[in-house]
């Protein structure tokens, strides 16, 4: 079953045009993969920051330390 008409593929692909869909439209795609890609850094950093800072404060506090130790 063939989608876009042709017969056979033995042929100079040159000839036959757009093998794949969106063509042309690449730099588009690497454009929003970027901005995807940064973006997800970003968040994923300020994620991690304020894990970590709410961490730091729980371990400055020594509520956990005390927790931990109140257990055994």
């Amino acid at each position: 079953m063939s989608t876009n008409g042709m017969e056979s593929w033995a042929v100079d692909l040159k000839d036959v045009g757009a093998i794949y869909p969106f063509q042309g439209s690449e730099v588009v795609m690497v454009i929003v993969g970027l901005v995807f890609w940064i973006g997800w850094h970003v968040l994923q950093t300020r994620h991690e920051s304020a894990e970590i800072e709410a961490d730091m404060a729980a371990d400055r506090s020594g509520d956990e330390t005390r927790k931990a130790i109140d257990r055994h």
